[in-house]
């Protein structure tokens, strides 16, 4: 009986073209693997050349009030953010979670505005607490101001000085903000921002 040269040949290109069909998908999902790592590497490097740059003041008012005015500054390719939403974080290291019975609660721990100034609650659709400013639209190279006020001492604390220790307490320490910033089309940025306060006009009394 012969050799089925014909069968032989016919399986032989058949493998070939199996594993040259393997080789093809290889090759093409190594491309499409590549090409996503490409983009992703671009779209982040896009997305962190335009990370918003805010120029942040604190102009002093009448009294405990003052205006914190956030002003976009760049980069000019950003144009616009559709919202910016500002949070008032704590302005030292300290852990402030109560230990001893009686004490404060942890709920009241973190509703206390931890540094010299809140937001005026509820103006502006501020939160209850003072901490929280809802999002607003921006363009670069314009700003927007908001309402702030000093904060207070916590009701737990004791001493008819109280309000004169928490005063002293942030003397020379900063305001300490995050900027959550939305755009559509990009992951959102979250920009932290120490804030210095302009101290209290010093009163001289001229005899």
């Amino acid at each position: 009986m012969g050799t089925p040269w014909a069968a032989i040949v016919g399986g032989t290109t058949a493998v070939f073209s199996a594993i040259a069909a393997v080789g093809s998908w290889r090759a093409a999902h190594r491309a499409n693997s590549t090409a996503d790592a490409v983009g992703r590497i671009e779209r982040d490097r896009w997305h962190a050349d335009l990370t918003p740059q805010f120029r942040v003041t604190i102009e002093r008012g009448d009294g405990d009030r003052a205006t914190l005015n956030v002003h976009l500054a760049g980069p000019l390719p950003l144009s616009h953010l559709d919202e910016v939403q500002v949070e008032i974080k704590q302005s030292d290291d300290m852990d402030y979670t109560p230990t001893l019975p009686g004490a404060a609660t942890s709920e009241q721990v973190a509703a206390q505005v931890w540094g010299p100034y809140r937001f005026v609650p509820h103006v502006n659709e501020a939160d209850a607490n003072g901490q929280v400013m809802p999002g607003f639209p921006l363009r670069v190279g314009a700003g927007q101001p908001r309402a702030l006020e000093r904060t207070r001492a916590p009701l737990w604390w004791d001493g008819n000085d109280r309000e004169a220790r928490w005063r002293d307490k942030w003397l020379n320490k900063p305001m300490r903000l995050v900027l959550i910033c939305r755009r559509d089309d990009f992951a959102p940025w979250e920009v932290p921002y120490d804030l210095d306060v302009p101290e209290a006009p010093r009163v001289r009394i001229l005899g």
